[in-house]
């Protein structure tokens, strides 16, 4: 029994040393490009845009593109609604 669980730590010592090898080549990459500092989320299919975030919002989803800052502040004087989370009509100093 003592032989079968001194292989079964090796096993695992094994294991995590391959999985820290992984994580510091990993680190070794490119780092991620930085998140876009305005978005626009789009409807389904081809339907215009319905709302308005920033970069950092946590409420965004995949129908988000990137947008220059012209193009954002542009949009919520459209009428473009802003998220009510990340609130980048504060952040563009755009309020109703």
């Amino acid at each position: 029994m003592e032989k079968v669980q001194v292989r079964d730590l090796q096993r695992t010592r094994d294991w995590i040393d391959t999985e820290e090898r992984m994580i510091a080549a990993e680190g070794e990459r490119r780092p991620a490009p930085p998140p876009p500092e305005w978005l626009i989320e789009h409807g389904i299919g081809i339907r215009p845009a319905v709302r308005v975030h920033t970069g950092q919002c946590w409420d965004t989803r995949t129908r988000c593109k990137p947008v220059p800052l012209d193009v954002a502040r542009r949009a919520l004087s459209e009428g473009i609604p802003a998220c009510p989370h990340c609130r980048p009509d504060t952040a563009l100093g755009i309020l109703d």
